[in-house]
């Protein structure tokens, strides 16, 4: 805004009292100060608003004025509460520095100019942004994409002075601004938020708090001309939309602010649309050698379709020494998800009616990216198919030790590296968001297969990956995973043992045991796992309980005697051991 437009309006009391021939000087902004020397506040461009408790004497008018006009103010404004007229060094100071001088009046608060000011340049600068958004969505829509989400983030940032960040449905950064990232436990609660107020039907922005900054939290759809078809029912999409975050509280902002970063979310959505049509041709070769997998074809056969894929599924790999399998599957509830309200998007659709196979893929092509990797294509890697109600992933890994470049373009080794996909690291990452996108009827559950080495491995890897889903499945949870090493071990049958069997077995042989740990405080419990835990040494036991091994003897007599079992019998030793398990 002009220095002109200030004084042309009648509210603010401004009169000028010298630099006509400057009132088309741009205001950028306003600083209230009494400082002697305030440069260190000053940037350029700001009316200086001054009650003059600076000024002792009229010599101090003229290196104050100085200061003033060296840091490129567009002007300065002093009240009149303090000493009426103002004085008439500080306007000859101010006329032989051609810097505009505004008095004003003693009714007029600074905090009024203060508001006006940042009201008009904000308005201003969004009105730019708005131009400059507008004018990316028509290159993008129509040609090749013009510098990713960051490019209109930046534009956010230099013209509105916000800093804001693309965010997948785990709070994974995709994009950013600058070199400001933001860290991984905040945008996994903000992604949690975000979700929540999804399924609730809340309006957007949706407002959260962490750590003690508040944030607001934009959907990302594409809504413009060329948009897919809006989903029936939120489920379908609300576990692989993409969100932005932007670290202002948006529930006082003007309608056309708003309404701006709706712009801004729909340009991004632009790109999301073109990096998903990318994926159709990874996702159909995927397709091509699940069938193949399934159907039981032959390994050279299965071997010569990953070869014709290789540059698709792995650009820049060329061929990869390992793979691994994932298996997901995301199952709604019916009752509960009528009873969900603003989240069916009126459509009243059942969980049985969403189609479970094609929202498991687009999750996993989100949370299979690595959570350190930032941008849009970092999943190029990342093959999913669907069949039926869940979602198959082949994910190729670089051999453990492979040779890497080094500075020379020589190959050197690369030792004690582990690239495998772990299930428990899987499901820490993406648990807590993604529990709140499934609120009380969605259910998601994974497995991981071991890596194999070569695409006759292929067939075991899948269905080692669903009996570690299956396992999964069997746990209580909204979000679970399993992974291959737990398919060697008795816990794999522990879980599908039903729930009174378990009840009833347990309290059989341990309810004697804590009744009695209840009544005289003897730790039996605690001494019986640490027994089975030592495979029943006695010296062992009694060091690690710090008992001498008597009273050791004592407490597994009492044991015996309040159960009927004999803990020198195996079987015994194994019914308590499961029983601790099951527990």
């Amino acid at each position: 805004m002009r220095l002109r437009a200030l004084l042309e309006t009648d509210a603010l009391g401004l009169r000028l009292l010298g630099g006509e021939d400057e009132l088309d000087r741009s205001v950028r902004g306003v600083m209230t100060t009494d400082l002697r020397d305030p440069s260190r506040y000053l940037s350029g461009g700001e009316l200086v608003l001054t009650g003059l408790a600076w000024r002792r004497d009229a010599a101090d008018s003229e290196p104050f004025v100085q200061i003033l006009a060296g840091a490129g103010v567009a002007g300065l404004a002093a009240g009149e509460a303090e000493l009426g007229d103002i004085p008439a060094d500080l306007v000859a100071a101010c006329a032989r520095h051609r810097l505009p001088l505004f008095a004003v009046h003693e009714t007029v608060a600074f905090a009024t100019i203060t508001e006006h000011v940042v009201r008009q340049v904000s308005g201003e600068r969004a009105g730019d942004l708005a131009a400059v958004v507008d004018r990316h969505r028509r290159l993008m829509t129509s040609g090749p994409a013009g510098g990713g989400p960051e490019v209109v983030l930046d534009l956010l940032g230099t013209d509105l002075d916000l800093h804001a960040w693309v965010l997948s449905p785990t709070g994974r950064q995709i994009a950013g601004a600058g070199e400001t990232s933001l860290p991984g436990p905040v945008g996994a609660a903000l992604a949690g938020h975000h979700l929540a107020a999804t399924r609730t039907g809340r309006r957007a922005p949706h407002r959260a708090t962490v750590g003690g900054t508040a944030y607001s939290l934009f959907p990302i759809r594409n809504t413009g001309r060329g948009a897919l078809p809006a989903s029936r029912d939120v489920r379908e999409s609300v576990l692989s939309d993409w969100l932005l975050a932007v670290e202002a509280d948006a529930s006082d902002w003007p309608p056309a602010r708003l309404d701006l970063l709706q712009g801004v979310t729909q340009l991004i959505a632009v790109e999301r649309d073109r990096r998903d049509a990318a994926r159709t041709v990874r996702r159909r070769l995927a397709q091509e050698v699940l069938e193949l997998v399934q159907t039981g074809a032959p390994p050279a056969e299965i071997a010569a379709r990953l070869r014709v894929a290789a540059p698709v599924l792995l650009p820049g790999l060329g061929s990869a020494p390992h793979w691994q399998v994932v298996v997901a599957r995301v199952e709604w509830g019916d009752a509960e998800g009528r009873a969900a309200g603003g989240a069916q998007a009126g459509s009243g659709a059942s969980g049985s009616e969403i189609a479970g196979g094609p929202v498991a893929q687009a999750l996993l092509e989100e949370i299979l990216v690595d959570p350190a990797v930032t941008g849009p294509d970092s999943a190029d890697r990342i093959a999913v198919a669907h069949t039926g109600e869940e979602a198959v992933a082949l994910v190729p890994l670089p051999a453990v030790g492979a040779p890497a470049p080094d500075r020379d373009g020589e190959r050197a080794e690369v030792p004690d590296q582990d690239p495998a996909l772990h299930a428990d690291v899987l499901l820490a990452a993406v648990r807590e968001p993604l529990s709140a996108g499934l609120a009380d009827d969605g259910r998601l559950t994974l497995g991981v297969s071991a890596a194999v080495h070569s695409p006759e491995g292929l067939r075991g890897a899948l269905e080692e990956a669903r009996h570690a889903r299956r396992v999964a499945a069997a746990r209580p949870g909204r979000v679970c995973a399993a992974g291959h090493h737990e398919l060697a071990s008795h816990v794999l049958l522990l879980p599908f043992v039903p729930d009174d069997v378990r009840r009833a077995f347990t309290a059989r042989l341990l309810d004697p045991l804590r009744d009695y740990d209840r009544r005289h405080r003897a730790e039996l419990i605690p001494t019986l796992e640490t027994f089975l835990d030592c495979d029943g040494s006695w010296t062992r036991c009694a060091a690690r309980l710090h008992l001498h091994v008597n009273t050791l003897r004592y407490r597994v007599g009492r044991i015996e005697q309040l159960t009927g079992r004999d803990l020198s019998r195996l079987e015994d030793k194994l019914d308590f051991f499961l029983a601790l398990r099951m527990s």
